[in-house]
C-alpha cells in the first residue's frame, strides 16, 4: 500500500509540493479551511480543517494515520506540523518550541539578539498603552521613521512605515488598530527602519548542515506599506555583500533551530552590514522557490523539501546558472473594466508565464499586502539582468483599465 502524507494548506503556492508528492506515489491528504481551495480537486482526499487548528489536525492524523505531516509555504502551519509530529512521537525538521520562534517575530527577535545575529533595534508592545508610552519617549533609532508590524503574521499584512513626526493621539490609535488587527496573539513590534537593498536567501538544511542555493533580489513598496512587487535571481549585489548576507543567514538558521528542511531568510543590507528582517522555516512564497529557483539554478526546492520530510538526501547542488525574475502586475484601485495585452506579453522573449488572479469586473483593492496583488509575469534570461529586462518588457504590454 502506498504511503500517505498530510499537506497542510491547499493554496496555489502549495500546489507544486502537492503535485510532487503525488508524483512520488504518495497518497496525498490536503487540509485547508477553504472548501474551494486550489488543491481540493487535486488531492487524493481533501479534509476541511484549518491548518492552524493543531488539535483538529492531530485528531485527523490519529484517524487517517498518515506516514508524514508537513506544510510548504505557509508560516503558521509550521507550528501545527511540528506540534502534531511531536505529539505522535515523530521527529520533524524543527521542534515545536523552535517553530514558535520561527513564526512569532517577537520571539524571533529575542532569540536572534541572544545568539548575536544582527537585527534592527526593536520594541515588543503588548497593548496600546505600551505604544503610547513608547512614542512619548522615542529612542534614537525610531526618531524619524519606524516600522510597525504584527508579531505573528505574514505577507506584509499589517506592516506599515510610521512617520514619527506625524503621531498625534488620533493617528497613534489609528496605526495601532490597523496593525494589531492582524496580530493573532495581540503583540506588535515597533522596529528601526532599515535602509538598503533587501534580499531573501533560499536554502535547505540537511542534518543540521545548511546549503545556500541562491540569493534573491527583492523589489518592495516602501511608503507606507511593505509589499513585495518583484524578485530577481541570482542577486547582483557585490561579492562582499553576498558573503555578509550568507553569514547572517547561516547564523539565523542555526539560531532558529532548523535541523532538516528548507528556509527562506529575508535580509536587508544596511550601511552597517547585513541585518535579519525575518526567517521562515519553510519554502519562500511568491513563486520564488517553486519557479524562480528551478529556472535560475536547476534546483527543485519542492523536491528537496519532500526529500527532507521522507528522510532522503535532497539534491541541492546547482546544475545551471541563468537568470529568472517575477514581477507582479500593477493596477490602480477600483473595478477592472478591461484587461489588455496578455497574449502580447506571453509572446515576449524569455516569458515563462503570465497569470492573472482577477478578471474583468473584479475589484482591485488598495495594495496593503501580498494578497491584494492582481497577477504576475515570470521570465528568464541568460543572467539576472536579461531576465529582469524580459520580465519588465512583458509587464509593459499589460494594461488593466479601471473604471473611473
Amino acid at each position: 500500500m502506498n504511503k500517505s502524507i498530510f499537506i497542510l494548506g491547499g493554496s496555489m503556492l502549495q500546489m507544486p509540493t502537492i503535485l510532487k508528492a503525488k508524483d512520488r506515489g504518495l497518497y496525498v491528504y490536503v487540509l485547508d479551511y477553504d472548501p474551494e481551495c486550489d488543491a481540493r480537486d487535486v488531492a487524493d482526499k481533501f479534509l476541511l480543517i484549518s491548518t492552524i487548528d493543531k488539535e483538529a489536525v492531530l485528531e485527523a492524523a490519529k484517524e487517517y494515520k498518515p506516514d508524514y505531516i508537513m506544510t510548504s509555504t505557509s508560516d503558521m502551519p509550521v507550528r501545527t506540523a511540528s506540534w502534531v509530529n511531536e505529539k505522535l512521537g515523530r521527529k520533524g525538521g524543527i521542534s515545536y518550541e523552535d517553530s514558535i520562534c520561527a513564526t512569532d517575530k517577537s520571539m524571533m527577535r529575542l532569540r536572534m539578539k541572544e545568539k548575536g545575529v544582527p537585527v534592527p533595534d526593536f520594541y515588543i508592545l503588548e497593548s496600546f498603552e505600551d505604544f503610547e508610552a513608547l512614542i512619548k519617549d522615542l529612542p534614537d533609532t525610531l526618531q524619524k521613521v519606524f516600522v510597525l508590524k504584527p508579531a505573528d503574521n505574514a505577507a506584509s499584512r499589517g506592516v506599515k512605515l510610521v512617520d514619527a513626526n506625524d503621531l498625534d493621539a488620533d493617528k497613534a490609535k489609528e496605526l495601532w488598530d490597523f496593525t494589531s488587527q492582524y496580530s493573532r496573539g495581540g503583540r506588535v513590534l515597533a522596529e528601526e527602519y532599515m535602509e538598503g537593498p533587501e534580499v531573501s536567501v533560499e536554502s535547505v538544511t540537511v542534518n543540521g548542515i545548511t546549503h545556500i542555493i541562491t540569493i534573491t533580489d527583492k523589489k518592495v513598496t516602501h511608503v507606507p506599506y511593505f509589499v513585495e512587487t518583484g524578485h530577481t535571481e541570482p542577486s547582483r549585489l557585490s561579492k562582499d555583500e553576498q558573503e555578509d548576507i550568507e553569514k547572517v543567514a547561516l547564523a539565523a538558521i542555526k539560531a532558529v533551530g532548523i535541523i532538516n528542511g528548507p528556509s527562506h531568510t529575508e535580509i536587508k543590507v544596511t550601511k552597517t552590514g547585513a541585518k535579519l528582517v525575518e526567517i521562515a522555516a519553510r519554502l519562500g512564497g511568491d513563486f520564488i522557490t517553486s519557479r524562480l529557483v528551478p529556472l535560475s539554478s536547476g534546483v527543485n526546492l519542492n523536491e528537496c523539501e519532500l526529500d527532507a520530510v521522507l528522510g532522503n538526501e535532497p539534491s541541492w547542488k546547482r546544475v545551471i546558472t541563468k537568470g529568472s525574475a517575477i514581477r507582479f502586475i500593477p493596477a490602480k484601485e477600483g473595478r477592472i473594466d478591461k484587461i489588455q495585452g496578455i497574449d502580447e506579453a506571453k509572446a515576449m522573449p524569455g516569458v515563462e508565464e503570465v497569470v492573472l488572479y482577477k478578471k474583468e469586473g473584479d475589484i482591485v483593492p488598495p495594495l496593503h499586502s501580498s494578497s491584494d496583488r492582481v497577477g504576475h509575469v515570470i521570465a528568464t534570461g541568460k543572467d539576472a539582468d536579461e531576465a529582469e529586462r524580459n520580465c519588465e518588457e512583458a509587464l509593459s504590454r499589460i494594461n488593466l483599465i479601471i473604471e473611473s
